[in-house]
């Protein structure tokens, strides 16, 4: 569990950093700036959950157990949903997208919450 949750996390970071490129220097001249500003917060919590998913990874070696787990499970979901529902908006206009985005930042919040478990517990 420990390589995979890096993996997805180095991978995520990549992700991330490809897309703050893109925003900065693809979309900078399409997306008016309310929307570009929505873009860039996606990748800057992609980022920030890349590198939970790394203290995850590490969580799982020192402290396996289902908190460590949960932990990492809930950055990827939170990714997916959060960072993915900002991209989404803010390349498409549809703003309804965004009712969706607090499900993933509660995902987020219950990934830092297990991995204080895994650290309490281990």
């Amino acid at each position: 569990m420990d390589r995979l949750f890096f993996a997805l996390g180095a991978l995520s970071a990549l992700i991330s950093v490809a897309a703050g490129a893109f925003g900065a220097h693809a979309l900078k001249a399409r997306l008016p700036p309310d929307l570009l500003a929505i873009f860039e917060t996606g990748a800057r919590y992609q980022m920030y959950h890349a590198l939970g998913l790394l203290a995850a990874a590490w969580a799982w070696a020192r402290w396996p157990g289902g908190a460590a787990a949960a932990g990492g499970w809930l950055f990827v979901a939170g990714t997916l949903v959060f960072a993915g529902s900002l991209y989404a908006l803010s390349l498409s206009g549809v703003r309804w997208l965004g009712a969706v985005t607090p499900v993933g930042g509660f995902c987020f919040l219950g990934g830092w919450l297990a991995l204080a478990l895994a650290a309490m517990r281990g």
